[in-house]
């Protein structure tokens, strides 16, 4: 971990005293290791810790790194049936650290890098992936009115908005040619399904290290990174998540590619649709590959963009960004096969 600076670190002090009571002077901060989006950090105060999260410095693009966003969302979902960390207070101000930033509880619990799951028993494997596919479903579920989250998206088709907002983003900041990627827009453009009137709130990058679990058993404690959520198409973030498990083993795929998933007690990708469709009440899914094409362009897009920010200097943690910018073109193929299977 690595702590904000001097300077910093005394600002976040001095505005913390001043904006949520009871909050002592920050001792120390640490950053968490791994993410490539909004800066995080652990702050401790004499009585507690905190969790700060910002938008990154540099140059941006615009609507992205929106820690406002992040803030709204979760402090709507409050006593909802999704789990979300407590937020306390949102900084708008980019004087004080020189970008925006909230303040939140600190959850404890466990994140799983890898979905195999090879720290627990067959059966437990088997209950977090049960509850990752519960908690999915109550996303979704959510009553946008009740919430307050109506407005949180616009209306419309929102696989034609999402892929004309990723390619544009994947244009500016795009480093080399790259045909296949080229391709994939082109086909998810003519094969955009009609708008079937599905509206609801979406995480937009769920994934089993995006849920925090309890320490101890299977239950979720906080959904977290929201800064692509929106209001949208809930098919979209089931995709996300069976894309991720195609992709290989390990720390950077993260996936379930070659694994004998029987074997270990972990659901198949037709388990987790299947479950998720039974909780919502809905009929099999028509053209579930058209979403899961979709999942690989957006997360191409969106590390074409950590790629970017690593070689603009802007990136969280630049020698995984490069890393993780290095396989645009795998998802370019991998969802250039998957549209091979639409219809």
């Amino acid at each position: 971990m690595t702590a904000m600076t001097t300077a910093e670190q005394s600002a976040v002090s001095d505005w913390l005293t001043d904006h949520l009571a009871g909050a002592g002077p920050v001792l120390s901060s640490e950053k968490f290791s791994g993410g490539q989006s909004n800066p995080t950090y652990r702050l401790t105060t004499p009585d507690t810790t905190y969790v700060l999260r910002r938008k990154p410095p540099g140059v941006l693009l615009k609507s992205a790194h929106a820690v406002d966003r992040e803030f709204r969302v979760q402090r709507a979902l409050a006593g909802s049936n999704v789990p979300v960390a407590r937020m306390y207070a949102l900084c708008e101000n980019d004087n004080v650290i020189g970008s925006a930033f909230y303040i939140m509880e600190e959850v404890q619990g466990r994140i799983f890098d890898d979905p195999r799951l090879p720290e627990l028993a067959a059966d437990q494997r088997a209950a977090i992936m049960d509850e990752m596919n519960c908690v999915l479903a109550a996303v979704h579920d959510i009553d946008l009115s009740a919430t307050g989250l109506a407005d949180y998206g616009p209306t419309g088709n929102y696989c034609q908005r999402q892929l004309d907002r990723w390619t544009t983003q994947y244009h500016t900041t795009q480093t080399g040619d790259l045909p296949a990627m080229t391709a994939l827009i082109d086909w998810l453009g003519d094969n955009m399904p009609d708008d079937d009137g599905q509206r609801t709130l979406v995480h937009g990058d769920y994934r089993l290290d995006n849920l925090l679990f309890a320490p101890e058993g299977t239950n979720c404690r906080a959904v977290l990174d929201w800064e692509l959520s929106t209001i949208g198409h809930p098919f979209a973030d089931l995709a996300s998540v069976i894309m991720q498990w195609q992709m290989p083993p390990g720390r950077e795929g993260r996936g379930l590619a070659g694994v004998d998933r029987a074997a270990l007690g972990l659901w198949s990708d037709q388990q987790f649709i299947d479950a998720y469709c039974q909780r919502r009440g809905l009929k099999p899914i028509r053209n579930f590959n058209f979403y899961l094409a979709f999942c690989y362009f957006r997360m191409g897009a969106i590390l074409q963009g950590v790629k970017k920010r690593a070689l603009d200097g802007n990136a969280s943690d630049p020698d995984r960004a490069l890393r993780l910018g290095a396989h645009v073109p795998e998802f370019a193929r991998q969802g250039l096969e998957a549209a091979k299977g639409a219809g």
